[in-house]
């Protein structure tokens, strides 16, 4: 889970958890969005610790290390 659902996650959870006053026959809005407000923190805290670990910031710039072939050759001729 990127940061992107993670935040979208997140977003809607708060707001079915804070906004929505409105009731639903067999389903609790308030734990739902809860539950999506988690899910979506967790997320977001876990992108951010394995952030560098993957392909984090600097990665390709990190990996290509110039090459010393030793000196040039002479001219011919």
């Amino acid at each position: 889970m990127g940061f992107g659902i993670s935040i979208f996650l997140a977003a809607v959870g708060a707001v079915l958890a804070f906004a929505v006053s409105k009731t639903v026959s067999g389903v609790d809005i308030h734990t739902v969005g809860w539950i999506l407000l988690i899910a979506g923190i967790v997320g977001l805290v876990l992108s951010m610790i394995f952030w560098s670990s993957w392909a984090g910031p600097g990665y390709w710039s990190n990996r290509r290390q110039p090459v010393d072939d030793g000196p040039a050759a002479p001219p011919v001729g």
